[in-house]
């Protein structure tokens, strides 16, 4: 027979688990949205030609990734007599040089698993709603692989919360972390971070292992050394999700060597052996294949620089790099998006105003040693995360300003939460209450206001959950199959022609002439051109007036004006129903009827 606590205790658990299983619900119900990030639906394409077998293969094309793989393979001695040598590697299987591997390899199990619809529905319930699209089955699918990841922070931010401080204080740190907004938009986002918040978790609560650990008289030396390789395979496991997720390495060797005890030395040297041996591997692959380290994400620090404004780098096919030999840029780059971080992004850390406590919980005077050196870690997190914030942000995250991988300071959201409980609770405790359950009233009330955000996002009005402009998944569908399956089309959306039309696409190159054709006639035909809001909707006088006469801004304006094409483009067909919001242009006519 079940002792009666116990079987309160799991009845306490079950109506958790039933209460997060319902909110999930009507979150999903009420404020769920599809895919906004091109990173989410880059990775996404990538999962999906991993679980065919295809390998780290992409549709989504970057002329900068062309320029890397073509400048690899292309021999020191190339032959004066025509070759169809495709040095590219464009007219197969392009490989992914955007994406870390991790993640794109746990979404590709999750298709194995369970293989999605891949067709974007007008007509089925839940999918659609009034003969209008309105979600697309595999991104939910995601969402809810993410929501349940999120659980497991929640999880996590409990038991590192209690062994830290109390069970009060792990209750609550558990229900703000459960109670973020953020986290939750994060979960529907389709990105990494989730699963990145699992990696740091469990990197916390190795590093705190390790220090009680090694503050025994007599430590065990095989159970230090377990934790250090386990805390190595984390920051390995972290980099080869979020690139600069390795970063952290420099912190947590800093943080063994001063807490490490006795064998601190040895500690530091297992855990940094460990990380190179587990991204080793996945380096040598981006070498073998491009002749870099990380592809085009280890050029994310030249974007957004005066030498490479915008998508500039990402859209180039042959780039000029020798102004990433001077470091003015680079300064300049960190300056201004460090001035951001500072006056905005640092004052959301842990998601609202839970920013405010979390910081004076840093300079709050702890009891409890562990936790004081888990501050310390922290702290230099925080230091890390925005220096590599400012230096790495690229202009292609503006699509999706808050909700990008390149956020790196939502990491801290639990341990942001931890310290802020830790600061509230040493303010209630000194408090002089009339009764107990005023400090309860208190208790809810800090929860309430803390997870507002949330209850607010659950509150009419509802907006659609369909990214229009420009995502609009049935009609991408509809352009890529009108293509055969060996063409390469042209958008400024490429990433979705990838995800939603499981076709081979090219960014849109920097202008109308001569980048184009670099493309078109030196590299691949370009069959066809899918052109969105994104461009459409630019600005007229500066975007389309006073642009080069070869921008695509000029090309659009022109063809308003003259209603006709330029002679010499290619792509001269053009299907009614599209133009003025949106243009494609194909070099035959693919949607009539056959007669």
């Amino acid at each position: 027979m079940l002792d009666s606590s116990a079987g309160v205790r799991w009845s306490r658990y079950i109506l958790l688990a039933l209460a997060a299983i319902g909110l999930g619900v009507v979150y999903d119900l009420t404020a769920y949205r599809d895919f906004n990030s091109p990173e989410a639906m880059d990775a996404a394409q990538v999962a999906r030609h991993v679980a065919a077998g295809d390998g780290y293969a992409t549709d989504f094309i970057r002329p900068f990734s062309l320029y890397l793989v073509r400048q690899h393979n292309t021999p020191r001695v190339v032959s004066p007599l025509p070759t169809t040598n495709d040095y590219a590697r464009i007219n197969v299987l392009h490989p992914d040089l955007a994406n870390a591997p991790l993640y794109p390899t746990v979404l590709a199990g999750l298709m194995k698993l369970q293989a999605p619809d891949w067709k974007a529905t007008t007509s089925k319930p839940f999918w659609s709603a009034g003969g209008h699209f309105m979600r697309y089955p595999p991104e939910f699918m995601i969402a809810i692989f993410n929501q349940i990841l999120l659980l497991v922070v929640v999880v996590l931010t409990f038991f590192l919360a209690r062994k830290l401080f109390d069970a009060l204080a792990a209750w609550l740190a558990a229900l703000l972390v459960f109670g973020s907004e953020l986290l939750w938009r994060f979960s529907v986002s389709g990105l990494s971070t989730l699963l990145v918040l699992v990696i740091f978790l469990g990197l916390a609560w190795c590093l705190v292992q390790i220090e009680e650990l090694g503050r025994a008289k007599t430590p065990a030396i095989r159970k230090l050394f377990k934790w250090a390789i386990g805390a190595g395979l984390l920051v390995g496991a972290g980099l080869l999700t979020r690139y600069a997720f390795g970063w952290l390495i420099v912190p947590v060797v800093i943080f063994l060597w001063r807490f490490g005890g006795d064998r601190r030395t040895g500690l530091a040297g297992a855990t940094l052996i460990t990380f190179v041996l587990v991204v080793s591997p996945w380096m040598m692959r981006n070498l073998a294949v491009s002749g870099t380290c990380f592809g085009t994400a280890g050029y994310a620090v030249m974007e957004g620089t005066s030498a490479f404004p915008g998508t500039r780098l990402m859209q180039s096919v042959n780039p000029d790099l020798t102004s990433a030999h001077f470091i003015q840029p680079y300064l300049r780059k960190f300056t201004e998006n460090a001035r951001l971080i500072l006056q905005g992004d640092l004052l959301r850390v842990g998601g609202g105003w839970v920013a405010i406590p979390f910081f004076a919980g840093l300079l709050l005077g702890l009891r409890n040693l562990a936790a004081r050196r888990l501050r310390y870690f922290t702290m230099m997190c925080l230091g890390v995360f925005a220096i590599v914030q400012a230096l790495g942000k690229t202009p292609g995250s503006s699509l999706s300003p808050e909700l990008n991988s390149e956020n790196l300071l939502v990491l801290l959201t639990p341990l942001a939460v931890i310290f802020a409980v830790a600061f509230f609770l040493t303010l209630l405790g000194q408090m002089k209450t009339q009764s107990p359950q005023m400090s309860y009233v208190v208790v809810v009330l800090f929860s309430v206001i803390a997870c507002q955000p949330l209850l607010a996002a659950l509150l009419p009005p509802r907006n659609s959950p369909v990214a229009y402009p420009p995502y609009y998944p049935p009609e991408i569908q509809q352009v890529s199959d009108w293509m055969h399956p060996d063409e390469l089309m042209m958008s400024d959306i490429p990433w979705a022609v990838a995800w939603y039309g499981r076709h081979q696409c090219v960014w849109l190159t920097l202008d109308a002439q001569d980048k184009f054709y670099a493309i078109h006639k030196n590299i691949k035909p370009v069959h066809a051109l899918y052109l969105t809001a994104l461009t459409m909707d630019g600005k007229f006088l500066s975007d389309w007036m006073e642009s080069a006469s070869r921008s695509w801004g000029h090309f659009i304006y022109t063809t308003l004006k003259d209603k006709r094409l330029p002679d010499d483009f290619p792509l001269t067909k053009m299907p009614e129903g599209f133009f003025p919001e949106r243009l494609f242009l194909s070099d035959s006519d693919r949607w009539s009827a056959p007669k």
